[in-house]
């Protein structure tokens, strides 16, 4: 359930998890909605959507980002890629990583101009492991799914992993394709920019110096130390 002021009720068109219950496929694994209950009271609007119950446990229940190996078995793996591909081709509606953003961002946090072309398709938008189950694969929190740079969503579950080599390596393997690509590789700083704006806010001081490394290897800049900041993607 989530609340809001009533002037900023209402849902949008094709967003948020209403949208992606619409127009992501029925085959990528995620909990189906069943309804829902929107209503206000005095200057509050709340909306609340009822979904399968998920039994499998979620990989990482107390963070987002990866602090040990899951053992997560191959089967796993293709049924992610197979998921991020069918997910691709869905038809966004919402941009989710906005270039104003990506223009800010890109020299606050890493240190470069922010790219002149941006290759979008469909993503999850949030892809860490607390949003992901075990086995079974199922994803998790839809709030933000939308157009996201190529490799974004790739991107942000490796800078998850970092801490955990052995996982992180097995990212890069399964989405090499993708990130190896020049407009994956934009994905990719997309999401460690993300990343290291979320450190600036206080989060990650485990990650944060795996981030700044991370960084400089993609671009060869050694990026600015993370200062507080208000930017929003």
């Amino acid at each position: 359930m989530s609340r809001t002021a009533v002037r900023n009720a209402g849902r949008k068109q094709g967003q948020g998890i209403v949208g992606a219950s619409l127009l992501v496929p029925d085959a990528v694994p995620r909990p189906r909605l069943y309804g829902v209950h929107d209503w206000t009271d005095g200057e509050w609007a709340f909306e609340a959507e009822a979904f399968d119950y998920v039994a499998q446990p979620v990989v990482s229940p107390h963070r987002a980002d990866l602090d040990h190996d899951p053992g997560l078995p191959d089967a796993w793996w293709d049924d992610l890629c197979q998921a991020l591909g069918m997910l691709s081709e869905a038809e966004g509606v919402r941009v989710t990583v906005r270039d104003e953003w990506m223009e800010r961002a890109f020299p606050q946090f890493l240190g470069i101009p922010a790219p002149a072309k941006v290759e979008r398709v469909s993503g999850h938008g949030d892809l860490h492991w607390g949003n992901l189950t075990a086995v079974p694969l199922s994803l998790l929190d839809w709030e933000r799914w939308g157009l996201v740079p190529l490799g974004f969503d790739a991107g942000l579950l490796h800078a998850n992993s970092l801490l955990v080599p052995g996982v992180a390596d097995r990212i890069r393997k399964e989405f090499a394709s993708i990130l190896d690509s020049p407009a994956g590789r934009i994905g990719e700083l997309a999401a460690v920019a993300e990343m290291l704006q979320a450190v600036a806010r206080g989060w990650y001081a485990e990650l944060a110096p795996c981030l700044l490394s991370h960084a400089e290897i993609l671009t060869g800049v050694r990026p600015p130390v993370p200062a507080h900041s208000e930017l929003t993607a």
